[in-house]
């Protein structure tokens, strides 16, 4: 999979000024050396290894939301008005067992809950609860064919057009900290923050941790998926792990 790096950390202006020298085929073999070797860099350290939680009294006032705060539509604000109670969370792709889990059902799995620090590519960070199964739990419950590599995260919002997804590796989907969170902060998920399911990639940027989550699909390959790079922000430059 081609990945590109676009130095989003330095922000959209820098960006926006450095998009014709990254489209050059030097700078663009220097971005995917980047990225393989940040990749890298993460897997000797030992990418198992926790990320860093906090105690209660270091939780943020507010967390804010970003990107999509409500999605578009009448059938997400229908599914908001009854509390969530008709959402599914569907789990296919490449799995022996495929799921249609509801909230409740979600609930009564083994729960983590963690005080972890979000950090946005746009350069602010927020301290927050976050309580949910772990992801690993889900996919056990699946029973993964031995073909699958990736997990797709499929959402319900929507951006230009465009259907929001994310990607992670297996070795961050069986991450202890990787789960599926419907609670922050002791109440349940806000709608600015992903209502009723998002993803928390504790050892990644923002963007990875997919909001408003319908579908889990496990698969070999990101190619065909969007524009095959593994997200709808690493279809537009950002890179595919983006760990911190």
């Amino acid at each position: 999979m081609k990945r590109r790096n676009l130095l989003v950390g330095l922000g959209a202006g820098l960006v926006a000024g450095c998009s014709k020298v990254g489209q050059s085929e030097p700078m663009q073999t220097l971005f995917d050396w980047s990225e393989r070797l940040h990749n890298g860099a993460h897997r000797a350290l030992g990418r198992k290894a926790l990320a860093r939680e906090y105690a209660p009294e270091d939780i943020s006032p507010f967390f804010r939301g970003n990107g999509t705060i409500e999605p578009d539509g009448g059938a997400y604000a229908a599914h908001a008005a009854a509390g969530f109670a008709d959402w599914r969370l569907a789990v296919g792709g490449l799995v022996r067992r495929e799921l249609a889990l509801s909230l409740d059902q979600l609930m009564v799995l083994p729960q983590r809950t963690q005080i972890t620090r979000h950090d946005c590519v746009e350069g602010w960070s927020a301290i927050g609860q976050w309580t949910g199964p772990q992801l690993s739990t889900v996919l056990q419950m699946a029973d993964l064919q031995p073909e699958a590599r990736y997990i797709v995260f499929r959402c319900a919002d929507r951006l230009n057009g465009a259907e929001y997804y994310e990607s992670i590796d297996l070795e961050d989907a069986f991450h202890p900290q990787t789960i599926i969170a419907h609670r922050l902060n002791g109440e349940p998920l806000p709608v600015r923050n992903g209502a009723p399911l998002r993803m928390r990639i504790e050892r990644q940027l923002g963007y990875k941790h997919a909001k408003y989550l319908t579908g889990i699909e496990a698969v070999a390959s990101l190619e065909g998926i969007g524009r095959g790079e593994g997200g709808y922000w690493e279809d537009r430059g950002y890179q595919w792990y983006a760990g911190i």
